[in-house]
């Protein structure tokens, strides 16, 4: 377990499924929780339970892990690894990593998935740019409230959309907002941007059971409906929940709908 964290107490797969139901998913990512350091089991035991058909995986491991153990995982459907370092103290894999596992997964074509702040983000910008393999940047860069186009870790985050092998997850609004939900209308300008400057690159996550949250957890129906604000196109929104999850995950593409025929 990582340092100075703790096991969500109510995360089941069965409780997962109730909350497809209520916004209408059919298919996951599992991102492994901070708390389970680099043991995978929980996160591979669940993607096992909702099936590979539906369902795919993002471990964390050290550089230090074995070829047969990468192997492993991929035929479990993991398919990146994420370096959760925002917060040091706490944290199971630390930025000086983020480049020798990014050498590592490159031949299997997964990805790393960084959680760092937007600052974080900004200084390390060389680094990052560099990286051999596909890069997710978690929860929208960490862009703090009020951020606007011109802060150093969006423009980082723009250039790496161009270059074509980054995407941008919108997710976590309330990790920085002060306003609150249910819009978290502060932290709303730099979602949208982002959104608008790159469709094809955005993804959209739930970030259940929101473990950051200890009071209150927000109310995952509104969570979903803010992607309306943010890709206000029912186009922009297919490829963020639909198109870009398939091509980046190896989902297969979901069969096109035929036009009922007239009588």
């Amino acid at each position: 377990m990582a340092p100075g964290q703790s096991v969500m107490p109510r995360a089941t797969v069965a409780e997962y499924r109730l909350l497809q139901a209520r916004i209408g998913t059919t298919r996951a990512v599992v991102v492994q929780p901070r708390a389970n350091g680099t043991d995978n089991a929980v996160t591979v035991d669940a993607v096992a339970q909702l099936g590979l058909a539906n369902a795919r995986g993002v471990a964390v491991l050290h550089p230090t892990a074995g070829d047969a153990q990468l192997r492993e995982l991929d035929a479990a459907g993991i398919r990146g690894l994420r370096v959760s370092a925002h917060e040091p103290q706490h944290g199971v894999c630390t930025i000086d990593m983020i480049e020798p596992l990014a050498r590592r997964i490159e031949p299997l074509g997964w990805h790393v998935q960084l959680h760092l702040t937007a600052d974080q983000l900004a200084a390390n910008a060389a680094m990052i740019e560099g990286l051999p393999c596909r890069i997710v940047i978690d929860h929208r860069a960490r862009l703090p409230a009020g951020a606007t186009s011109s802060h150093p870790a969006f423009v980082l985050v723009r250039r790496l959309l161009d270059a074509g092998r980054t995407w941008v997850k919108l997710s976590g609004p309330y990790l920085d907002s002060r306003a609150g939900g249910p819009a978290w209308a502060d932290v709303a300008e730099g979602a949208k941007a982002l959104a608008a400057a790159a469709p094809e690159r955005m993804l959209w996550g739930s970030d259940w059971p929101h473990p950051t949250e200890k009071d209150a957890k927000p109310d995952d129906a509104a969570l979903f409906d803010v992607l309306a604000d943010w890709a206000p196109r029912e186009a922009a929104r297919r490829r963020i929940l639909v198109t870009n999850p398939c091509e980046l995950y190896g989902f297969e593409p979901p069969q096109p709908t035929l036009p009922e025929e007239t009588p």
